[in-house]
């Protein structure tokens, strides 16, 4: 984990919880329905991006009394106004990365850590920051105790990005952004994808922008419906 979120206090403890491993035995069952309908039945394809949904346990990502709901198909709450997405909606923007596994990617808004567990099964190295110190120090723990190390875990403005581990050869943002960050852009490598929603506060559309030099070009995806990404760079708090 990285130390911007090592060095703060322990996240809440996790009274349903026990110790969590990416090979767990709990929900497996769950695990496969959810990859076989509402993911395989929508389109995704990419098998690499299909088997870490089946690994990755996101019951380990969601607030106890939630639990019972982790692989039904939509968000859930997971405090501080924010949620953990629809599994599809995870699939389908990890499958636009086009990720082969050298790369190194940066998340904007980490949330409960589910996104990056994902992301860490598919790509050398993780970058993720979220600006609710709490639930980055939550994310970080929980993504220790799985045991995945190619994580880190940073507390900031996301609309601004990590340009101190520039460039990303994959960017992904999990808030609704006005528009496209120019300091995403900046720090997109060249031949890099990123995959951001975009629009207003009650609905956007999911966007692909790519980089060629200094030349980025976009393909709409379809629409979608995010918390608001705030920053210095995005939406005001």
């Amino acid at each position: 984990m990285s130390e911007n979120a090592a060095s703060e206090h322990s996240a809440p403890q996790d009274s349903g919880a026990h110790r969590f491993t990416i090979d767990d035995t709990l929900f497996v069952a769950e695990r496969e329905q959810m990859v076989e309908e509402q993911i395989l039945q929508r389109g995704v394809r990419d098998p690499r991006v299909l088997e870490a949904m089946r690994e990755v346990p996101r019951h380990c990502f969601v607030p106890p009394e939630y639990r019972y709901l982790a692989y039904t198909d939509g968000p859930l709450p997971i405090g501080s106004g924010q949620t953990i997405s629809q599994p599809y909606i995870v699939a389908l923007m990890t499958e636009l990365l086009r990720l082969k596994g050298h790369e190194k990617v940066l998340e904007v808004g980490a949330g409960s850590g589910y996104q990056a567990a994902i992301l860490s099964r598919l790509a050398r190295e993780v970058h993720t920051i979220e600006r609710h110190a709490n639930l980055a120090r939550h994310a970080a723990r929980i993504l220790s105790d799985l045991g995945l190390e190619n994580v880190h875990v940073h507390i900031g403005d996301g609309t601004l990005g990590l340009p101190e581990h520039a460039p990303y050869d994959g960017i992904l943002v999990t808030a609704a952004a006005p528009q496209v960050p120019g300091a995403l852009l900046q720090q997109l490598a060249d031949g890099g994808r990123m995959v951001i929603p975009v629009g207003g506060r009650g609905g956007q559309v999911l966007e692909v922008w790519t980089r060629e030099g200094e030349r980025y070009d976009y393909e709409s995806v379809l629409p979608v419906a995010f918390v608001p990404l705030v920053g210095e760079q995005g939406w005001k708090d």
